[in-house]
């Protein structure tokens, strides 16, 4: 039995703010258990969900020391369709209405949670072979397992793999507040390790002192080795080497499948999605203000609101759109104010066609992917991306830029010999994106029956975690060799 620890500040079923609690949550369940005890260590954040719905054990206590400070931890465990949780307490760090807020006090909250990875192993007396750390909040945790816990024997022959969901954010402050906050040894700054640029940077010291270095989609890797795309941190990649690969992430198709979902208006599966999507897009017309009308093309929207998501874009493109074509609109999700203040200006003037819900909803995100006709991602950049394969489980058509996983997951779609998954197009540019729509429409609309054999060949995929657990399995085992 190998023993993997999964390091992250984030998982379903106990706190979510985007796909990295997904992976956290659904990629242990996809291993072999006779072969790999995968545990999971996230902090018991004050605003953690349904921790009432489990029963929690507790594990021991212990005051851990970061530099100078000292806080009291408590660990507890649970067990969520077969998988260990244990859940860090720390009333100094992990409370509040939300598991991140400022920077520079997150430098030292996930510093601080680093650190409590190990203590809590030493309080379960639990040998991992594999610690594998996800995103910035643990890129410490290769650093400390190779400085203040080398010399432990209760870590001896263990490995780590850090795997980087978004590069964007990289755990960056002052050079000296990082200094302060993380306790590591002089000499990891002398070499500089932990900066970048004159910043102190903890995810580049993950990706230098992680044995492996993982991302969710082998383009997005190679983007990540150019100055385009590598973020300041494109050297870094290139000196890793093999030692670096991308991996694409999975779907929990036990979570997201149409004909089970109790979220969506009316269940479908492949043979019958013609009637069940028909009805799904009526009732989520009529629940939105739209004009219902089974024959329009629906388009729907659901992602943070930001820049990176494409919004300029849409917003430059869509009054266009609308007044050129048949066809509505729908949107959900929060962030930047002034792209909700955009998109309500464009379903204030065209009523009954466009939707605008600065919010986030799982059941209405739910009812979206099963009554919309296609599913609109034009993302600056997407590490990997679930919605578009969460849409083509719903049998709604992706239509993407071509970056990172968007580019390895949507294959575009040639009517003459009938290929591809999804429609797509390269550049950044609000037109192409237009042009790419009008395509889209034209097979919707005068050739059908192309269209629905999409949509079956589109549900019929596997984007199970058992495939991408396959892969994370032989890195696993070239690790241990």
């Amino acid at each position: 039995m190998k023993n993997v620890l999964f390091a992250v500040s984030e998982a379903v079923p106990f706190i979510k703010t985007g796909g990295l609690a997904d992976v956290a949550g659904a990629l242990p369940k996809a291993f072999d258990k006779k072969e790999y005890d995968i545990k999971v260590m996230i902090p018991k954040y004050a605003c953690c969900e349904h921790l009432n719905e489990y029963e929690l054990v507790f594990e021991g206590e212990v005051d851990v020391s970061l530099a100078w400070r000292k806080q009291y931890v408590g660990v507890f465990s649970t067990v969520v369709d077969g998988v260990t949780f244990y859940l860090l307490d720390s009333e100094y760090y992990f409370s509040g209405p939300k598991p991140y807020g400022q920077i520079y006090e997150d430098i030292e909250k996930f510093s601080f949670y680093s650190k409590v990875v190990f203590e809590a192993c030493k309080i379960l007396n639990y040998h991992p072979d594999i610690i594998h750390c996800h995103d910035w909040q643990a890129a410490l945790v290769p650093v400390y397992l190779k400085t203040l816990y080398k010399d432990d024997p209760l870590f001896a022959g263990t490995k780590s793999i850090f795997t980087i969901h978004n590069l964007l954010f990289q755990g960056r402050w002052i050079i000296d507040e990082v200094k302060d906050k993380t306790g590591l040894p002089e000499s990891v700054f002398a070499n500089g390790d932990l900066e970048c640029y004159g910043e102190g940077n903890l995810l580049k010291g993950a990706v230098l002192y992680a044995d492996k270095v993982t991302t969710v989609s082998q383009v997005y890797a190679d983007e990540m080795k150019t100055p385009e795309g590598g973020e300041g941190l494109d050297n870094i990649f290139r000196f890793k080497g093999d030692n670096f690969t991308g991996i694409v992430n999975g779907l929990d198709t036990d979570e997201f499948d149409p004909s089970k979902d109790k979220m969506i208006f009316k269940n479908y599966d492949v043979k019958t999605f013609k009637t069940g999507k028909r009805e799904n897009k009526l009732k989520l017309q009529k629940m939105l203000g739209l004009n219902e009308d089974k024959d329009v093309m629906l388009i729907g929207m659901v992602s943070r609101l930001s820049v990176q998501k494409g919004f300029d874009l849409i917003t430059y493109m869509a009054e266009e759109f609308l007044t050129t074509s048949h066809s509505q609109l729908v949107f959900l999700g929060s962030g930047e104010d002034n792209i909700a203040d955009k998109l309500c200006y464009l379903s204030n003037k065209y009523p009954g066609r466009v939707s605008t819900n600065v919010c986030y909803s799982e059941d209405l995100s739910r009812k979206i992917y099963a009554g919309c006709d296609v599913f609109l991602m034009p993302s600056q950049f997407e590490p990997c991306g679930l919605s578009q394969l969460i849409s083509m489980r719903y049998g709604t058509i992706p239509l993407v830029r071509e970056t990172g996983g968007l580019k390895e997951t949507v294959e575009p779609y040639n009517e003459y010999d009938k290929t591809g998954r999804g429609f797509s197009f390269a550049n950044y540019n609000a037109h192409e994106l237009l042009e790419t729509l009008r395509y889209a429409q034209k097979i919707f609309y005068d050739q059908k029956k192309d269209w629905d054999a999409l949509v079956r060949k589109d549900m019929k995929l596997d984007f199970s975690w058992e495939v991408s657990a396959e892969k994370y399995k032989e890195l696993y085992d070239g690790l241990l060799e």
